[in-house]
Order: structure tokens, then sequence, then C-alpha cells
């Protein structure tokens, strides 16, 4: 078990480290706000190229405020499943169970070796928590400790369902406590300002646009609320790993789901406008050339 180092030991300012770098899109963060936007992207082009979609169909018995669907075509007057649709299109059957069974073989070298960091970064917590991206759910075990806690995990991969659902009974989290919804970070199933916290490792990696997943975070945390996250960026500018990387980043997203090996991930989190982030480097033995990695916090 790793030893972490005191983690996270400084907080920064985002916006006076780095200068503050354009999205695209400016955040929306209520209905009517939306709308506008909405109506202003169509007026000027006859399509909403930001492709934001606010609202997404209920999931039986929701533990957090999921939105009505029905609001969601009445504002935007889209099918809210052409995001997820159009972000992540149908995979065959056997692709969808290839990949969600080889995430669940593959990672446990990873996962034992990042096991100390995210034993102290999800520890204690409380309330609403998002997982985007929850994979075959290897978060959940740190999640059981938590008092008063309610999850929900969303992934575009239908297949990792059976996974999560498994890793949540053995972490001893109740079928009431933990819900798994097919989505894309892009357009995140849940109202306004309604998460205390909101969780990603290895997910900034592989969506199709990290600064508009990064506004869906801002957008959905409660005042106050806290993104956490682990995610592998790209090697030093100048390295041998950067060469290699940038050489073989096509091959790895063909074969990864997307997965991109030369992000610069923890500046696009610095330059998202939280209130402060707190970020830690780290360099895993175990994770070859998707290194090296940044964890931390970010505050609403």
């Amino acid at each position: 078990m790793i030893q972490p180092h005191s983690l996270l030991p400084t907080s920064f300012t985002p916006n006076k480290i780095l200068a503050t770098k354009g999205t695209t899109l400016n955040h929306v963060s209520t209905r009517g706000q939306v709308q506008a936007h909405f109506k202003k992207c169509t007026k000027e082009s006859g399509l909403c190229k930001c492709n934001r979609r606010h609202f997404i169909e209920a999931f039986g018995t929701s533990l957090l405020p999921i939105s009505n669907a029905s609001n969601a075509v009445e504002l935007l007057n889209i099918d809210p499943m052409n995001m997820l649709d159009r972000v992540h299109p149908p995979r065959p059957d056997w692709y969808e169970e290839f990949y969600a069974s080889a995430m669940d073989k593959t990672m446990k070298s990873y996962e034992a070796e990042i096991a100390g960091y995210k034993s102290q970064l999800f520890s204690n917590l409380r309330g609403n928590v998002l997982e985007i991206g929850i994979g075959t759910g290897p978060n959940l075990k740190y999640y059981a400790n938590g008092s008063d806690i309610r999850i929900v995990g969303i992934d575009p991969n239908r297949k990792m369902k059976k996974y999560a659902l498994a890793a949540a009974k053995a972490a001893g989290i109740t079928s009431e406590n933990f819900k798994f919804e097919q989505a894309v970070a892009e357009a995140l199933p849940v109202d306004d300002a309604s998460l205390d916290v909101v969780i990603g490792t290895l997910v900034l990696c592989s969506v199709e646009d990290v600064d508009l997943v990064l506004q869906e975070i801002k957008r959905v945390l409660k005042p106050g609320g806290t993104y956490l996250f682990i995610e592998h960026v790209a090697a030093q500018d100048g390295t041998i790993l950067k060469y290699v990387q940038g050489v073989l980043d096509p091959l790895q997203q063909f074969v990864a789901d997307g997965c991109h090996l030369s992000r610069e991930t923890g500046t696009s989190i610095l330059n998202a406008g939280f209130s402060t982030v707190n970020v830690h480097n780290i360099f895993l033995s175990s994770a070859s050339l998707i290194n090296p990695h940044v964890y931390g916090i970010a505050n609403q």
C-alpha cells in the first residue's frame, strides 16, 4: 500500500496562477438561461453547436434530483437522449461487454498502487454524490464508510452496470443508496446545484469535450460543493515519454475507447473557474504510458 504524500498541501486560486482559458461554452445554470442560450444558438446558426443538454429522463426511484425529460424537450426542443447517442454512439454488445470485462480484470495492479491516494481523497463522503465514468465501480469500496451518502454512478457503457452493482454490493452499499445510469458527462442527468460531491477518476482522458464536462460539474454542484479527481495527463515537454505519448495517442484512442494520452487535463481543471483547486502530481509505476497523474480537490 502506498503511503501518500501529505494530501494536497497547497491551495491554489486558479485565475491567479494561469490566465483564464476560454471554454467551448459559457456556464449556463438555470432553465431560463438554458432556453435563452439555445434560442440564441439556433437563431445564429440553425443548430446548437454546444451540444449542451441539462436534463435527461429520470431513472426509477431517483436518489438525486433528476430532471424531468418533458421539461428538457419543452425547453430545448430536442430529444434528451440524443446527446448520449451522439457522444457515445451505440456499440455492439460484444464490444461493450469485452471492454467492461477487460477493465474489471486488467486494472488490479493499478488499483492496488493508487489505493492509498483514493482512501484519503474519498474519506468521509456525505450527502448526494455523483461519480462520472464509474465503469466497473472500483471506487465504491471507498464510499462505504460515508455517512448519509446517496450515490449515482453514470457511464456511457451500459455493460458496466452489472459490474458496478456487484461492486456496490461487495462494498456493503445498499440498492437504495446506489443507482447506475447510462449517460455521458457532457450532459449530466442532474438538476442545477443539487450535488454535494462529484467524483471522476480516469475520465477526462476519454470524454469528447473536457471543458464542457467541467462546466457541467460546476453546474450540478451546490455552492461549496466539491469535485474530487484523479486523472492521467501528458508528460513533461521534451521528455521521451511525451514523444512516445504523441506517437501512440491515435492508437490509444482506438483501442481504449477514446482515451487520450496527451491531454493537459490539470491545466483544464485549473482554468475551469472553481473557487479553489488543490492539486498534486504523482507518477505510478503500474500506469506505464498513462503518466503522470494529477489528483486533488476543486471547490465550487
